[in-house]
């Protein structure tokens, strides 16, 4: 049975080289550090996701790797050349897409094409039909002679993406590449970052969307106030989230405060309401359910559910950043940080 085409499927990272390494990466505005101090690797073919809230140092990490920003102090390793001092050298290899388009409004996508093309030094037999092959490749084949300020937000979104790969860069940058578009438009950008990497593309891209790095990347670096606080793969992540035991209890009439309550009674036991009338119990030991039916007997507090709770990504995520994934959202949507 073959695997449905409305599925995601993350392609298996090869075990190449790597393609870039940062030390020590630092950027200083004044007194305020931006980035301090950021280590990182990337292998050739992964994709790999800087995950965090506004303000975190996302966009000002990438800035550094592009040359659109210089770096204060540390290193950058690409294609096996130093490019501290100098990131615009390696522009050939690289390929950008900001969080906003920097597209032309005027011209057409066709020519939008050709133009950044030509900033490459690509011939113009060669860049109109490079322009004509990805305006097929991101369905933008009949909006390719439409002038680019009559593209919806999806569509400008992928043109900027057609845009950063016209010279088929090693390494491309994508910068909140689904933030501010509508759903069906953020789900045909996630599969086309996925055929760019099926193709040999390695990617760094920044994401507020948890569930957009889990779907997409090889590994993911959690960014919080210019530091990475965890880096990893999933199964690396998750790890740590698995050693706890959680139980969670759908219950008639629990009241606030239980938690509280449940905590005093059980020392052992952490308890967290998890909504209306929905209370989570962790522990790193196995939770022993007896005791606790019990103690919701005494109380007059009927139990309509308990099951175990798998760890996501989003519970690594709050447990090492102490950051409310809604929260996170919010920030980004009101344009905070």
């Amino acid at each position: 049975m073959g695997i449905p085409k409305n599925i995601l499927v993350k392609p298996k990272r090869s075990n190449a080289m790597n393609i870039l390494e940062c030390k020590n990466l630092t950027k200083k505005y004044g007194d305020f550090t931006a980035v301090d101090g950021v280590d990182f690797t990337i292998g050739e073919g992964e994709v790999f996701g800087l995950l965090g809230p506004n303000g975190a140092g996302k966009t000002t990490t990438i800035n550094m790797l592009t040359g659109l920003a210089n770096i204060t102090s540390g290193s950058v390793t690409m294609a096996g050349f130093d490019y501290s001092r100098g990131v615009k050298k390696a522009q050939h290899l690289i390929g950008i897409v900001p969080d906003e388009s920097n597209l032309y409004e005027e011209l057409d996508g066709f020519h939008n094409l050709s133009f950044c093309a030509a900033l490459y030094g690509m011939p113009k037999q060669r860049r109109e039909k490079r322009a004509k092959e990805l305006l097929e490749q991101f369905d933008l084949a009949n909006t390719g002679r439409k002038p680019f300020k009559s593209y919806s937000k999806g569509m400008k979104r992928k043109l900027t993406m057609a845009a950063g790969i016209i010279h088929e860069p090693k390494i491309l940058f994508l910068d909140e590449p689904t933030t501010g578009i509508d759903v069906a438009s953020a789900r045909q950008i996630r599969q086309l970052i996925l055929d760019l990497n099926k193709r040999g593309t390695t990617i760094l891209l920044t994401t507020h969307y948890i569930e957009e790095a889990e779907r997409l990347c090889h590994r993911i670096a959690f960014l919080v106030a210019g530091r990475i606080v965890r880096i990893g793969t999933m199964n690396e992540l998750m790890k740590e989230a698995q050693q706890e035991t959680i139980v969670q209890f759908k219950l008639d009439n629990g009241g606030p405060g239980l938690d509280k309550v449940i905590s005093k009674e059980f020392t052992e036991l952490n308890a967290e309401m998890a909504g209306d009338n929905i209370i989570r119990i962790y522990s790193l030991v196995p939770i022993n359910l007896t005791p606790l039916m019990r103690f919701f007997d005494q109380n007059d507090v009927p139990v309509y559910e308990a099951k175990i709770i798998r760890p996501s990504l989003e519970d690594v995520f709050v447990k090492v950043t102490g950051i409310e994934i809604v929260k996170m959202k919010q920030d980004k949507e009101k344009g905070k940080g």
